[in-house]
């Protein structure tokens, strides 16, 4: 989170992705350090097990909401 609130801060459009077994911590975090409609997309969890295949479905199923954020 830190990182996507340094790059948003200096103007260059950024999207926090992570699992969404972090949605609550993600949401403290953007808000605490002051950045709290920074864009945020979530995956399903878990990360660390899934499989390659697992992955790509994963990364897949939020490309389009990147993309639509970057934009935004």
């Amino acid at each position: 989170m830190h990182d996507t609130v340094w790059f948003e801060i200096q103007n260059i459009p950024s999207v926090f992705l992570a699992s969404s077994e972090f949605v609550e911590a993600a949401t403290a975090q953007a808000e605490s350090l002051g950045l709290p409609d920074v864009h945020r997309l979530f995956v399903p969890h878990p990360i660390q097990d899934a499989t390659d295949e697992e992955m790509r479905i994963k990364a897949e199923s939020v490309f389009d909401s990147v993309l639509g954020s970057l934009i935004d």
